[in-house]
């Protein structure tokens, strides 16, 4: 990381996540990273394994206590999150030497919010969940083309019914952690821990 980063101080950090959080999103933006609100996200598969992949965080709550996600209750994650109800999430910013992780269980959102973030999609992703088949086999492009087109033609082109699969999943963070990159090595770590009265803050070795 021989490259100029910014400063963290873990003893000047806010009381919660959240407010870091945002304080460290503003940054990115300001900075021009791109897509700071992608994450990983690790499920834990039927033979025990860990399973990850890449989605778009659908929000925050302003402590930090529950990190929103979306996805279809019959893909592989919607299964492993019925059968294993916790997760982890990541987030790395090159450019800004910065990461986030969080662990915790996972419990499904109210049905409306999961109505609302599919109907504040774009056309053209609700006709991609409409299609669904996430993750099946595809023998041809040509299936893809097909199936759009099938969906077009009975659900028109801004697609208004709601998958009943349609799922958002709030992560309730028992750990929230987030690590400063630095080019002399001196990484920083600080590891926010849920508590019955608010966070615990404790500064990690990196």
């Amino acid at each position: 990381m021989a490259r100029a980063l910014p400063d963290f101080d873990p003893a000047a950090a806010p009381g919660t996540p959240g407010a870091l959080l945002r304080e460290w999103l503003e940054a990115a933006l300001a900075a021009g990273v791109a897509d700071p609100t992608a994450v990983v996200l690790s499920t834990v598969a039927p033979d025990g394994l860990p399973d990850a992949r890449v989605l778009v965080l659908r929000g925050v709550d302003e402590e930090g206590a529950e990190w929103a996600f979306a996805t279809d209750s019959g893909s592989p994650k919607g299964r492993h999150l019925a059968a294993v109800p916790g997760a982890a999430m990541t987030a790395y910013w090159p450019a800004q030497g910065r990461q986030i992780r969080v662990r915790g269980p996972v419990v499904t959102a109210p049905a409306e919010r999961s109505r609302a973030d599919f109907l504040g999609r774009s056309p053209a992703a609700r006709i991609a969940a409409l299609i669904g088949r996430q993750s099946e086999p595809m023998a041809s492009p040509h299936e893809w083309t097909a199936e759009e087109e099938n969906v077009r033609r009975t659900r028109g082109e801004d697609p208004r019914q709601v998958p009943p699969g349609h799922t958002v999943h709030l992560l309730r963070a028992a750990t929230v952690e987030f690590w400063q990159g630095s080019a002399d090595r001196r990484h920083r770590r600080l590891r926010y821990t849920r508590a019955d009265d608010g966070w615990e803050r404790t500064e990690l070795w990196p």
